[in-house]
């Protein structure tokens, strides 16, 4: 069964023509500009959006020759969140990204809840996650119109239809994690109660029908959040296996089974989907800057491109410390306020160090993240798949395996966000198919093994979090963790 599937994502959108015997037959990949705003401000132009979700599916179809589809799968941002006219399907304010911190004061002024709202969702009460941004839309932009993230505007927008999916909802702050439902007291809690929420349907649904990608009216179907949709086509779908996607950030997920942890470490607990009649779920780390800091380093000319990263980077970084934290510490200490800072340096530091520190910065954080997934789980990780468009600076792979002591075994295709959105599609449209099935076995296109001893490890992981230590201020009195 071919599917065009189509992951929409912060920095691009990526369209893929599967095919079960063939592979990947077609990609075409269209980028998007968000731009950055004084004030933490992260927002895209919702048009923007759509057109590269039409020009990049177009252009895969074009690519494939004529072949027949049998679907349409949509892999979408998660967290990212707009107003907007259900009537017309107009939008009526930007799209407000996952990475926008405008919505602190929103959750400083919840403070008292955290921790309910820890239990009742699963998640942490921070800026990254959706219902504080549609708050703030509500207050500051738009009472008009219904106010979603932007998988809901898209697929209304291909088929008419106002649903989300089971996975995307988890990322709100407005789903009881448990009952998988919209919870009135938590949209009260957001101001948001008597909003029109979109129906939660599963992953392996079909949602509707769309002839937006020729005069071929398909299904669509195989709706979910992109880090989970990489999670499941990298086949981690028993409890413990972990993952992590190394895209504009760093997402690590680990299979939790059918129960919803609630971590003690600082993590977050999300569904991981909705299929075949079962509500899985994992738990994870989010490191804010990865590939993005790569672009910082493109930006002040360290490296002209992130295919450079190898030839630039120093075999040792002479010192040099990096905390990477650009847009802010995430998951487990969830400061929007840190700031970025390197230490360490003399006058004989190189850009080539600075380079090295910027990627040992990056494993880093998803090493603690990868301790505390062990802690929760109750056994350690023993090893650690990988995918997104860093895998392939090898010397982020190897300081990954270094640091977190365990091997890196890397995805072997480029385009793990949609293929598993095309394996869900795949379980849609095939009622027989089983989720092993649905997921193609794949051998890992290169594996990283532990070169570094535990001593130097330890080391290098104490004087990282000292620095991180010194570089993030106090917390704020009220703060949102």
């Amino acid at each position: 069964m071919t599917v065009l599937a189509i992951d929409q994502g912060t920095s691009g959108t990526k369209a893929l023509v599967v095919d079960p015997a063939d592979g990947v037959v077609a990609v075409a990949e269209v980028p998007v500009t968000p731009v950055h705003l004084p004030g933490g401000g992260v927002e895209q132009d919702p048009e923007q959006l759509l057109a590269s979700v039409l020009e990049a599916g177009r252009r895969a179809v074009d690519q494939a020759g004529g072949r027949p589809l049998r679907a349409v799968a949509l892999a979408n941002q998660g967290e990212t969140v707009l107003a907007w006219d259900r009537r017309t399907g107009r939008p009526l304010s930007q799209a407000v990204v996952w990475q926008d911190r405008r919505s602190e004061a929103l959750c400083a002024e919840r403070a008292d809840a955290k921790e309910w709202v820890a239990r009742r969702t699963g998640l942490v009460l921070d800026p990254y996650f959706s219902a504080p941004k549609m708050t703030w839309l509500r207050e500051n932009v738009t009472r008009d119109g219904v106010v979603t993230t932007t998988d809901t505007w898209l697929v209304h927008q291909l088929t008419g239809a106002f649903v989300t999916d089971a996975s995307t909802a988890s990322r709100s702050l407005l789903l009881g994690i448990d009952a998988v439902d919209w919870d009135p007291e938590l949209t009260a809690l957001f101001g948001l109660d008597g909003e029109e929420l979109p129906r939660i349907v599963a992953c392996d649904e079909t949602v509707g029908t769309t002839d937006a990608f020729g005069g071929q009216r398909l299904p669509l179907a195989g709706l979910i959040v992109d880090q989970q949709a990489a999670l499941f086509a990298e086949g981690c779908l028993t409890p413990g296996t972990a993952k992590c996607t190394y895209g504009t950030g760093a997402f690590l997920l680990a299979h939790t089974g059918d129960t919803a942890l609630r971590s003690a470490s600082g993590l977050t607990s999300s569904v991981a989907w909705r299929a075949r009649g079962g509500t899985p779920y994992c738990v994870d780390g989010q490191v804010y800057t990865a590939a993005s800091a790569v672009r910082w380093l493109q930006d002040l000319g360290f490296v002209a491109d992130a295919a450079d990263l190898d030839q630039v980077a120093a075999s040792d970084a002479a010192g040099v410390l990096c905390i990477p934290a650009l847009a802010g510490l995430a998951a487990p200490w969830w400061r929007p306020d840190a700031t970025a800072s390197l230490t360490g340096m003399t006058l004989s530091t190189r850009r080539e160090h600075l380079v090295t520190a910027v990627l040992q910065g990056i494993a880093a954080q998803v090493a603690e993240v990868t301790g505390l997934v062990a802690a929760d789980l109750g056994a350690p990780l023993t090893r650690l798949r990988a995918d997104g468009g860093l895998t392939r600076c090898a010397t982020l792979m190897q300081a990954q395996a270094d640091l977190a002591r365990m091997p890196v075994d890397v995805y072997s295709s480029p385009h793990a966000t949609a293929l598993g959105a095309a394996a869900m599609a795949r379980l849609a449209i095939e009622p027989g198919l089983t989720l092993e099935q649905a997921v193609p076995e794949w051998t890992p296109g290169t594996t990283y093994e532990p070169r570094w001893s535990e001593d130097r490890a330890q080391d290098f992981r104490a004087r990282w979090l000292a620095a991180v230590d010194a570089t993030a201020p106090p917390r704020p009195a009220g703060g949102t963790v």
